[in-house]
């Protein structure tokens, strides 16, 4: 045993080391911009009769399932799925062996209309006093149309928990998409940080709009029905549309998509926080007011104060918006914010903080402008070793492209720059190490072109 064991020890620090050298070599070609094309599909989106849209077999049969984390630590999940018809049963069966599910837990159910739109009966099901680190079956619907999936629960909250996260953003309905959630779905990824811009149906008219929420829903059931997705949104999912009627925002999303956010004591769905192994991970809203004092702004404040790095040692942040981005789409829009959280962000050493919006990939060194200062001349980002790693995964697939007009010369804060379709992993070894990577889809394969070993701020 003793040699099986120092056997594991050397593989483990031999792929450290590889990992290490990898990020060395990232650094040492500094201002990295590819200059690879991506052209395999057009950026349109699938046609409704798609097979990837496949409504499911039988009368009400339960559709769109999908899966979120339910309380704080992870020992609940919310179960969310649409019934076309009517209402239908409102229960979750589930257990912990294959076809015996030994309890049932009830849900709620609405619906809304949108324009002339009329969803189906929408269901949310919190199921807890769950088990760490256990499969469970759970079944939903009845009779010939009820159907059967399947979710694991995470590792009991601790410093050495190991565990992989998947970073997906602006995914839409495109072949492209498709694509990206396919090469993700075999990363081994066990849950997905969902960076914001879910359907992008705002992109069509009238009562489409509600019928690409739908496709969208059933599109990625594949991968949402079996783990939790962890949700942010983005300015697609606003939906702010007064030549229709329609003027209160994130009504789609927010009828839709539930998140814990009273498990955190957030006054909003578009804001949370969530502990899931050893991460510690905080969802804001870019579309929200976040100037001091607001409700947004006032949670984080209490929030950052509750992280526990000696439990939940990696601490990372999802928003829509990049802070820093060299990209010519949406340049700069991040600055309100960055001026109003970044000194948190350095203050309470944020390992990571993941964005989309842009549609491209980036990824920062540890640099920070706290100390921006017109008048002094202090005005442009320096190294901070203090400061997090900012990531913009906008790059899932939707059908508004590729931003490939980066600002030249490339800002020496950037490390790699690309504007191809990809999403990227994030897995946590230990309370020291994660491998990061970010997967480019390289015209129908899935190719790791970015790498590297994200050190822990705390430890």
């Amino acid at each position: 045993m003793a040699q099986v064991a120092r056997k594991q020890s050397m593989l483990l620090q031999f792929i450290v080391t590889f990992f290490v050298f990898l990020s060395c070599l990232n650094n040492g070609n500094a201002g990295i911009t590819s200059t690879f094309i991506r052209s395999e599909w057009p950026a349109t989106d699938i046609p409704l009769e798609n097979e990837a849209f496949r409504v499911p077999n039988g009368h009400n049969a339960p559709q769109q399932v999908h899966i979120t984390q339910g309380d704080y630590d992870g020992r609940a999940v919310i179960i969310s799925w649409v019934t076309p018809d009517e209402p239908g049963s409102n229960k979750v069966q589930y257990g912990k062996s294959e076809k015996n599910y030994e309890f049932t837990a009830e849900g709620t159910m609405n619906n809304y209309t949108f324009y002339k739109y009329q969803s189906g009966y929408i269901h949310h099901c919190l199921v807890g006093d769950l088990e760490y680190n256990t499969k469970y079956y759970y079944k939903i619907g009845s009779g010939d149309s009820a159907r059967e999936f399947w979710f694991k629960t995470p590792p009991q909250i601790d410093p050495d928990a190991a565990y992989k996260f998947g970073i997906i953003g602006d995914l839409g309905q495109t072949y492209n998409s498709l694509s990206t959630l396919e090469h993700y779905m075999q990363s081994g990824g066990q849950t997905v940080l969902f960076v914001g811009d879910l359907s992008y149906a705002d992109r069509h008219q009238y009562n489409e709009i509600g019928l690409r929420w739908d496709t969208w829903g059933r599109l990625v059931e594949r991968s949402t029905a079996y783990q939790p997705w962890i949700w942010s949104t983005g300015n697609h999912e606003i939906d702010y549309m007064p030549d229709l009627g329609e003027v209160t925002p994130f009504k789609n999303y927010l009828h839709r998509y539930a998140t814990p956010h009273l498990a955190s004591k957030s006054s909003s769905p578009l804001w949370y926080a969530i502990r899931r192994a050893s991460a510690h991970i905080i969802v804001l809203n870019s579309y929200s007011s976040f100037v001091k004092y607001t409700p947004q702004w006032s949670w984080l404040r209490d929030e950052l104060k509750q992280v526990d790095r000696e439990k939940t040692p990696w601490l990372i942040v999802l928003m829509h918006i990049p802070i820093y981005n060299s990209n010519n789409a949406h340049y700069m829009e991040g600055e309100s914010m960055r001026a109003v959280f970044e000194s948190w962000f350095v203050q309470y050493k944020v390992d990571v903080i993941f964005a989309g919006h842009v549609h491209a990939y980036e990824r920062s060194y540890r640099i920070s402008n706290i100390r921006y200062n017109i008048t002094s001349g202090d005005r442009y980002p320096v190294p901070d070793k203090s400061a997090p790693v900012y990531v913009t995964v906008g790059d899932g697939g939707n059908q508004e492209g590729l931003a490939g007009r980066f600002i030249d010369p490339q800002p020496e804060y950037s490390a790699f720059r690309e504007a191809s379709y990809g999403h990227s992993t994030l897995e946590i070894k230990n309370r020291t190490h994660a491998f990061y990577h970010w997967n480019r889809n390289d015209d129908g394969k899935k190719m790791a072109t970015d790498a590297f070993v994200l050190h822990n701020q705390y430890w």
